[in-house]
């Protein structure tokens, strides 16, 4: 009989995360630059104490390839990488009912 094993991996603080990179001989303002973040995002990380479990993910990354002599910039530049958009960033839109959103603006013809 066999069994999957998983095992729970707890958040990454910000402090092993500027480790992490610091490995792959990066700055959050270069990490920033190469996932194409805007750097106070990253920045403000360190105000939460964690980063998102996809940063860490990427940190953790960058920073074994750099251990193990891997070339992580000549890996990545092979990835087109879409800019973040801002928080808020969508036209019009907010988290309430459709529906409340049509009666904001009441056509002027009413």
């Amino acid at each position: 009989m066999s069994y999957n094993h998983y095992c729970m991996i707890r958040a990454m603080t910000y402090e092993e995360f500027q480790r992490q990179i610091g490995k792959a001989g990066l700055t959050i303002r270069q990490f920033a630059e190469l996932v194409k973040m805007n750097r106070i995002s990253l920045s403000n990380y360190g105000k939460k104490g964690e980063v998102p479990s996809h940063l860490a993910v990427i940190a953790a990354l960058l920073g074994e390839m750099a251990e193990r002599k891997i070339d992580y910039l000549e890996v990545l530049s092979r990835i087109d990488i879409t800019p973040k958009k801002p928080r808020g960033a969508g036209i019009g839109k907010f988290g309430g009912d459709k529906h409340d959103q049509k009666n904001l603006f009441p056509s002027s013809g009413q």
